[in-house]
């Protein structure tokens, strides 16, 4: 019987949690930022599934583009700077069995001719392929028909940053629109960035009535804007609230430090409804 084995790669870079996962891998911290004396950083990765798994670790480097999505590129683009020749991994292989953990060790290596500013490379974490799940081989099958055999190869990457000098970022949201879909209101709006290095942070909308309190109806945690763009088109779906009238009133949006950080607001912005 031939088999046409098709590989179907996920990398996963939208979701913004303490803890990333993608198939049965759980990776934390979820962004490592090295900057002042740190020069270590340890990663856990553990395996949520029934099944020993292997993960290959290795780097990638990607370029934001301004609706947040993500470009594979091997060459840096203008202003962007590579972190990868600056750290080493150790080590570059794991087999986890099921809901077990180790420790990735990163450690960085600064060397003279580094300028200042921001680097930037993705470690990504790829599930290597493994055997054919059990109940595959079909027992008295034709064998001269072609079958297609699907097997799911998950990646999860998260970024790993180098600051080599004390640089500032602000922030600034314009742009701000609500426009619904259906039953469902979503806030459009430009996260602006102007610096050298990348901003990184949460964001909240509140519905601010004509009268009474205001009442939080939108958040998205842990949103970067990467040095390769100096915007980035943001959608966020606001909570339908009962006694919220998006006819009338406005709505406050603030970009703040992440959570889990001394709370600091960068930027902020009302729509007038």
């Amino acid at each position: 019987m031939k088999k046409i084995l098709l590989l179907i790669m996920l990398p996963l870079l939208g979701i913004n949690m303490q803890v990333k996962a993608q198939g049965d891998l759980l990776v934390s911290p979820v962004r490592v930022v090295f900057e002042g004396k740190k020069q270590k950083e340890e990663i856990s990765l553990v395996n949520t599934g029934a099944d020993t798994a292997v993960y290959s670790v290795s780097f990638l480097q990607y370029k934001m583009t301004e609706d947040g999505g993500f470009e594979v590129i091997s060459k840096p683009e203008e202003g962007q700077l590579f972190a990868d020749p600056y750290l080493r991994i150790f080590p570059r292989k794991v087999t986890l069995a099921p809901h077990e953990a180790q420790v990735i060790r990163l450690q960085l290596r600064k060397t003279p001719d580094m300028v200042a500013g921001e680097y930037r490379s993705h470690l990504y974490f790829r599930a290597e392929k493994g055997k054919s799940p059990l109940g595959m081989e079909v027992k008295g099958a034709d064998t001269a028909l072609m079958s297609v055999q699907i097997t799911p190869v998950f990646g999860i990457s998260i970024p790993i940053i180098i600051r080599t000098s004390e640089e500032n970022v602000t922030s600034t949201l314009s742009n701000l629109k609500v426009e619904k879909l259906d039953t469902v209101n979503n806030l459009k709006f430009t996260l602006n960035r102007s610096g050298k290095i990348s901003s990184y942070g949460d964001l909240v909308a509140e519905y601010i009535p004509v009268q009474g309190k205001s009442i939080e109806i939108g958040l998205v945690r842990g949103i970067a804007v990467y040095t390769t763009v100096d915007k980035r088109n943001v959608s966020m779906k606001l909570t339908n609230i009962k006694g919220v009238d998006l006819s009338k009133g406005k709505i406050k949006l603030k970009f703040t430090s992440p959570k889990d950080t001394p709370y600091t607001v960068y930027a902020e912005q009302e729509l007038v409804l």
